[in-house]
């Protein structure tokens, strides 16, 4: 499991001498050496930093959705997708990752429903082309979640048409919701160059725009948003702070 796999790479790198400290970063000063890193109202000051803040999927905002999280309710398909063979499922959303969702989504439910707020999706052409294509995968245009029902598990949703004001019930087994990710760097802006959407912008693999800051996983990564890649990006900010580290030594 994954709890207890994260605990054996945390017993492994403490045999190894890595030092853990809980609390929250709360602010970063890059701007001179060394770098400095606020946790709890706690200065740290160091050569070397590897940002892996990673990114948080974007809610509905809805109480039912924070209830039911876990139990039916998803946002990764590629991650809780085969808990769903042979059901109904629905996908909120209509940009790349939703749509993308849905035709992963197809290969095992029995049934893919997509609900988007708009009469047209924002997909990139060529993957609407796909979803068009696949008869198991169905939509509903102009309607939006308004809460999702079900006692221990998730049993069906309620939409606003949008077009009529009128509302229904649909029965489903699970809520994929794909409506984008906000990346957790907040507390970098104005210390590290961000691109629009607020994902730290990379230079050679894992280098930022400031000396001795690294990055990793999803605060950087926007496209894959995977476990695995995260895991190799990390492991490559490792081995670049490294080098990093003993350059300083040798000047």
């Amino acid at each position: 499991m994954g709890p207890e796999l994260m605990n054996l790479f945390r017993k492994q790198v403490e045999r190894l001498g890595a030092e853990f400290i809980s609390g929250e970063a709360t602010n970063v000063d890059f701007s001179k050496r060394p770098l400095k890193i606020i946790v709890d109202n706690t200065g740290y000051e160091t050569d070397a930093v590897i940002v892996a803040t990673g990114a948080s999927a974007r809610w509905l905002g809805l109480e039912s959705e924070q209830r039911l999280r876990g139990k039916g309710i998803s946002y990764c398909a590629t991650c809780d997708g085969y808990f769903f063979k042979n059901k109904d499922v629905m996908v909120v959303g209509g940009g790349d990752t939703a749509i993308e969702d849905a035709i992963f989504l197809s290969n095992m439910a029995r049934s893919v429903t997509v609900v988007h707020r708009r009469d047209e999706l924002r997909a990139i052409k060529v993957i609407q082309e796909r979803v068009f294509k696949i008869k198991k995968i169905k939509f509903l245009w102009s309607h939006v979640v308004k809460e999702i029902f079900g006692e221990k598990k998730v049993e069906g949703v309620r939409l606003l048409n949008l077009k009529n004001e009128e509302t229904q019930e649909y029965r489903c087994n699970g809520v994929f919701i794909a409506i984008g990710y906000i990346p957790n760097t907040q507390i970098f802006r104005g210390q590290l160059e961000l691109n629009e959407a607020g994902y730290i912008k990379v230079q050679n693999k894992t280098e930022t725009n400031k000396e001795g800051v690294f990055v990793a996983g999803d605060a950087a990564d926007w496209i894959y948003r995977q476990a695995v890649t995260s895991a190799g990006s990390g492991c490559q900010a490792a081995i670049d702070a490294i080098k990093y580290l003993e350059y300083l030594k040798s000047k």
